[in-house]
């Protein structure tokens, strides 16, 4: 079983003593409620590092008015067992007083070009909450290397961003995304869902692999098409409704006309009243 740690004094201690004994410092933030995605991150660390670490704080700065912040799953004795399992070597779970103490007013906004389109568009000031509570994370671990999951595209390309322009000295790894075998990228949120919507969930998955085989095998370069036929397989699903469905530079997240080399699909759909996100590279070199 890890080490359960909740102050980051005893976080800063632990790290430093490993990191004096010539241990990389592998770290995982995430909000809990495991599943195979987040083991897989794990998993990683484990591969690469002598010391991993892995954060559980379901973060309330980047829940917005009326979202499921109070409904969030959290299993903390049941992420401590899968961590456990494999081999992290510390979870650190701290209260939102010590992440946000009394009276903290300073918060990193990143630039609206890349955190006020997709998910930022309909979610003010969620990747202000993202931003902050990472490179607060990353300042109480001091790690050598932070996963995270490509689940979660535009977020792991607003970290990389914050990373390279504030000059964090550490690596970010994006590992890949993690799907049931009908192809439902897994999520926390997923335990939101009746059987019967976890079956219609899969229209994201299959949206996403028409668009692959649209550009990658009939050679697609007209994104408005390539969209329109995603949004097509996305609407013939009674409970399905788009938040967004587009096709992105993979680095400025900027739409799109053209397919020419690398880009990527992005969805954001609800399936009752669960949002879920996924997204696939799509490569017409």
């Amino acid at each position: 079983m890890p080490e359960l740690v909740t102050c980051k004094s005893e976080l800063r201690e632990k790290v430093g003593a490993a990191r004096a004994a010539g241990k990389t410092i592998g770290f995982v933030p995430t909000m809990g409620a495991f599943h195979e995605g987040h083991l897989s991150l794990v998993r990683a660390a484990r591969e690469d590092c002598g010391y991993v670490v892995v954060s559980i704080f379901v973060n309330p700065t980047q829940f917005g008015q009326g979202e499921d912040l109070d409904k969030y799953p959290r299993d903390l004795e049941a992420d401590m067992d899968l961590c456990g399992r494999e081999g992290a070597d510390m979870v650190f779970a701290p209260d939102a007083s010590e992440v946000y103490p009394a009276g903290f007013a300073t918060y990193v906004v990143p630039d609206s070009s890349l955190a006020g389109r997709l998910c930022g568009a309909s979610r003010p000031g969620h990747f202000r909450g993202v931003d902050t509570v990472v490179l607060k994370l990353f300042n109480m671990c001091k790690p050598d290397v932070a996963y995270f999951g490509q689940k979660d595209y535009q977020q792991s390309v607003v970290i990389r961003r914050m990373v390279r322009d504030l000059d964090l000295d550490l690596k970010i790894t994006v590992c890949p995304t993690v799907r049931d075998s009908q192809g439902l990228a897994l999520s926390s949120r997923n335990s939101y869902l009746s059987p019967r919507q976890r079956k219609e969930a899969t229209c994201l998955y299959q949206a996403l692999t028409d668009a692959k085989k649209a550009v990658e095998s009939e050679k697609f370069t007209d994104t408005a098409l390539v969209k329109s036929r995603m949004r097509d397989i996305i609407e013939k699903v009674p409970q399905a409704r788009i938040g967004y469905a587009e096709i992105v530079d993979p680095e400025s997240l900027e739409p799109v006309e053209k397919i020419d080399g690398r880009v990527v699909a992005v969805l954001a759909v609800f399936i009752g009243d669960t949002r879920l996100i996924d997204n696939m590279i799509l490569d017409s070199s």
